[in-house]
């Protein structure tokens, strides 16, 4: 694929987690296309690999890193991996792993703090470990994923509705504090993107009012002004905007990508 997208993006040394699949597959496809060299990461070794297939046959220089994000101190160790892997760190994509689904009283505590850990906790430890290294970097950048529910809370996803927030203060903290260094701190809020989390929120609702998941993923795609929704490229795309030079005075933004669905003025 080369580094033909303008980005200015060649040699540049990315990791993105929970990129086997999904969101994360899609940023790593769309940024190796770019030029970019990508570790990608997952806890399972067997998608991990056909990720990192898939990837190769398309030309991007991907290298994948076995990581279960859901073991203290297994973020730490996947950027010392990622920075051995591709000799150095010029840009993190954090994109934390699906916490379990369900409303409030269908949860109990053992899942908040699984949730927590995904969603919080293995996201500080991941930019606690690369900031020595990002320092190094011409053009160092962290960008954290998020959801809409952060903004709109969602039923059926009550543990992304409730600590997804944090990750917004994290970026608005970070941007400021890392600054000074030289590395740029963004988010992407996506809106409805077709995942496997997706088909699951479409699950619940068909099994709730008793139609199919392809009707309640066309009733989502309704709600959304342009009409459908969103693929994993459609993130990727935004990612290697933000870790190219051409976004050097980008900091701080938390930036929706949701056809519209995102209806407030914040």
């Amino acid at each position: 694929m080369g580094g033909f997208c303008g980005l200015g993006l060649s040699g540049v040394r990315i990791l993105v987690t929970a990129s086997s699949s999904g969101i994360g597959f899609g940023v790593a496809k769309v940024v190796g296309s770019c030029g970019a060299r990508v570790a990608i990461t997952g806890r399972d070794p067997d998608r991990l690999r056909r990720a990192a297939e898939k990837l190769d046959a398309m030309g991007v220089d991907a290298h994948p890193i076995e990581a279960d994000l859901s073991v203290e101190g297994a973020g730490a160790r996947l950027v010392r991996e990622a920075v051995e892997a591709l000799g150095g760190l010029d840009s993190v994509v954090f994109i934390p792993p699906p916490p379990p689904g369900g409303r409030f009283l269908e949860l109990g505590m053992d899942s908040w703090r699984a949730s927590y850990r995904l969603l919080v906790e293995a996201g500080l430890e991941i930019i606690y470990e690369s900031i020595s290294f990002l320092k190094e970097s011409r053009n160092p950048s962290i960008t954290v994923i998020t959801s809409i529910a952060a903004w709109e809370p969602l039923p059926g996803i009550a543990t992304s509705s409730v600590l997804r927030p944090a990750l917004h203060g994290l970026v608005t903290l970070l941007a400021r504090e890392l600054g000074s260094l030289g590395i740029r701190v963004n988010g992407i809020v996506p809106g409805y993107i077709l995942t496997d989390r997706l088909r699951e929120v479409a699950a619940m609702r068909a099994k709730a009012r008793g139609t199919s998941i392809d009707d309640e993923l066309k009733s989502l795609a309704g709600e959304v002004p342009l009409g459908r929704v969103g693929a994993p490229e459609d993130i990727g795309w935004l990612v290697a905007f933000l870790a190219s030079p051409q976004a050097r005075y980008i900091n701080g933004a938390l930036i929706p990508v949701s056809g519209g669905l995102h209806r407030s003025t914040r």
